[in-house]
């Protein structure tokens, strides 16, 4: 039975931060029909869209960290992660692991979590820039909807973050992974799922008048 008393939440609670999962320079230079992890049909598209999220983000001075998967060439911390349907990926030593800086506008200045499993939290100190920056909402984009963006989306929200997730702005293994991922986040948290529009129209609420 549905929980009829979930309060409405404001799409940014507190303060918010943007959270770019894993939009990584091989998302725009890889058109390979077979890839080393399958993307469902308009991945690039989403990946790019997410750029007018990072720029809302910059002028309403909301922080944004990006999130960057890597793995030691010698592939000793894969650990279970080759056990499934992905093949060898995001090594330290191949350009295409670099994140997309063009596209995305990354800049020195910016905060860089590097990560070797799916969550951005686990064994990483994304937790500790987060409690230091104060953040209290968590607004995701990147890939995959259902691999890295989901269980950073899950850590977060045990670790009482308010979680959301610009659907138009993240993309799966495929598309029904896609949308599972989707409902199950929005189980989560009602009021998960955001649209880019809404998303930048709450972050323009945010710049002072």
């Amino acid at each position: 039975m549905a929980n009829a008393n979930t309060p409405k939440r404001a799409l940014i609670e507190g303060r918010a931060a943007l959270i770019v999962i894993d939009i990584q320079a091989s998302t725009f230079i890889d058109d390979s029909a077979v890839r080393s992890i399958d993307n469902m049909p308009g991945y690039k598209d989403r990946m790019l869209a997410a750029r007018d999220a990072i720029d809302a983000a910059r002028a309403a001075d909301i922080q944004v960290v990006f999130i960057q998967e890597v793995h030691r060439p010698d592939l000793i911390d894969f650990g279970r992660e080759l056990d499934g349907d992905e093949d060898i990926h995001c090594l330290e030593d191949n350009p295409k692991t670099d994140i997309a800086v063009k596209e995305m506008d990354f800049r020195p200045t910016d905060y860089l979590i590097r990560k070797r499993r799916y969550s951005a939290f686990f064994g990483t100190d994304f937790e500790i820039l987060l409690k230091g920056l104060k953040i209290n909402t968590l607004i995701m984009v990147g890939g995959l909807t259902d691999v890295c963006v989901h269980y950073t989306f899950v850590d977060g929200h045990q670790s009482d973050y308010f979680c959301r997730v610009i659907e138009d702005c993240v993309a799966g293994s495929s598309l029904d992974a896609h949308e599972a991922s989707l409902r199950a986040m929005e189980y989560l948290q009602t009021g998960a799922r955001r649209s880019l529009s809404e998303t930048i129209k709450a972050m323009q609420a945010q710049i002072p008048a």
